[in-house]
C-alpha cells in the first residue's frame, strides 16, 4: 500500500506547462561579447564590444531583416499564401528567407554567386530552397540582375524581397539591434562599426543610435578593392550601390584588406574562442583600427561591432589552418 501511495502522489502531482516559443520569436536580443587578448593592448578607458548574431536562430544577423521583410509584405498584402518568396543573396540572408518560409509555408527561391561557401549552398539545399547560380565574377550584382530579370517577367508568381531596396531591412535593425546595443551599454556607446553589404544594419541601427545621442559616431566598414574575398559585403565605389543605402549616415569609413580579415578570424578563434566568420572578423580588424587611434590620440570609447555569424559556414577556406 505504501508502494501504491507513492505511485498515486506522484501521479496527481500538479502538472507543470512547458512554455514553447515560435521560431520567430527567437530571432534578436542577442548578447554582448566582451574581449580579453585581442584588446589587452588597450587602455582601461576604451573597450569594444561585439554582437553575437550567431545566437539567433538561422544562424546570422540577416534573421533579423529577412523576417522583417516577410512580416512586413505579408501586412501589406505582397506576400500571399500562392507567392513564392524570391531575392538575390550571398547566403546568409537567404537561409533566414528559407528558415522563415519553411516555418509559414512558402517556397523559397534564391539566385546567389556561384562562389558563395559550399557549407551555404548544403544549407539552403537542406531547407529546400529552389537555387539559380550566378558568375561568381560578378558577385552579388550579378545575382541582382538576374533576380530582377525573373521579377520583371513573372510577378505574380514570385514575392521578390528585394532586400537591398527594401526599407524593411533597415528598420529591422532600427526596431532592434539599435535599441539592444543603446540599452545593453546603458547608453554608453561612443561609436559603431558595421560593414557593407545591403547596408542594413549600418543604416538602421546607426540612425536609431543618433536618435539617441546624435554625438555616437558611425562608422562604416567595407572592402579595400573590388575584388576581394569578404563575402557579403560591397564595395561601393565600383558596386551596385543598394537604394536604402545613405553615404552621409556614416561619420567616417574603413576599408579593410581580404588578408586582415582572415587574420583576425584566426586570433578571434585562438585567442578568444570566438568563432567567427570573415565579415564579423572584418568588422572587428575595423573596430581595433579605431580603438587604437582613439588610445593614440588620449581619448576614451566604447565600441559596439556586429559579429555577423559564426565560421560554421567558411570551415572549408584554407586560410584557417595557416
Amino acid at each position: 500500500m505504501t508502494a501504491l501511495r507513492n505511485f498515486e502522489t506522484f501521479t496527481t502531482a500538479p502538472t507543470v506547462r512547458t512554455q514553447s516559443v515560435d521560431i520567430e520569436q527567437q530571432i534578436g536580443n542577442t548578447p554582448l561579447l566582451s574581449f580579453r587578448r585581442v584588446t589587452s593592448h588597450l587602455p582601461e578607458n576604451i573597450n569594444i564590444y561585439a554582437k553575437a548574431e550567431w545566437t539567433n536562430p538561422g544562424g546570422s544577423v540577416k534573421d533579423r531583416p529577412a523576417y522583417n521583410i516577410i512580416r512586413t509584405a505579408e501586412r501589406d498584402g505582397r506576400l500571399t499564401p500562392d507567392k513564392i518568396i524570391m531575392d538575390s543573396t550571398s547566403g546568409n540572408t537567404g537561409i533566414a528567407y528559407a528558415m522563415v518560409g519553411a516555418a509559414k509555408g512558402y517556397g523559397v527561391k534564391l539566385f546567389l554567386p556561384e562562389n558563395a561557401s559550399p557549407e551555404r549552398i548544403a544549407i539552403l539545399r537542406a531547407y529546400g530552397v529552389d537555387l539559380e547560380f550566378t558568375d561568381p565574377l560578378e558577385g552579388s550584382d550579378g545575382a541582382i540582375e538576374a533576380v530582377r530579370d525573373l521579377a520583371e517577367r513573372e510577378p505574380d508568381k514570385y514575392f521578390y524581397a528585394n532586400q537591398y531596396n527594401n526599407p524593411a531591412n533597415w528598420q529591422a535593425h532600427y526596431y532592434s539591434t539599435g535599441m539592444e546595443i543603446w540599452n545593453q551599454t546603458q547608453g554608453q556607446i561612443t561609436h559603431f562599426v558595421a560593414g557593407l553589404g545591403t547596408s542594413g544594419t549600418l543604416m538602421g541601427t546607426g540612425r536609431r543610435l543618433k536618435e539617441y545621442n546624435d554625438d555616437v559616431q558611425i562608422i562604416s566598414m567595407q572592402p579595400d578593392s573590388p575584388f576581394h574575398g569578404l563575402e557579403g559585403l560591397k564595395h561601393m565605389e565600383t558596386a551596385i550601390k543598394p537604394a536604402i543605402y545613405d553615404d552621409s549616415l556614416a561619420d567616417a569609413d574603413v576599408a579593410v584588406r581580404t588578408e586582415d580579415s582572415h587574420e583576425m578570424a584566426r586570433r578571434l578563434a585562438r585567442e578568444e574562442g570566438y568563432l567567427v566568420g570573415i565579415s564579423a572578423a572584418a568588422n572587428m580588424v575595423a573596430s581595433l583600427r579605431l580603438a587604437e587611434s582613439l588610445a593614440e590620440q588620449g581619448e576614451s570609447g566604447t565600441i559596439v561591432t556586429i559579429f555577423c555569424d559564426n565560421a560554421y559556414k567558411y570551415l572549408s577556406e584554407p586560410f584557417w589552418t595557416k
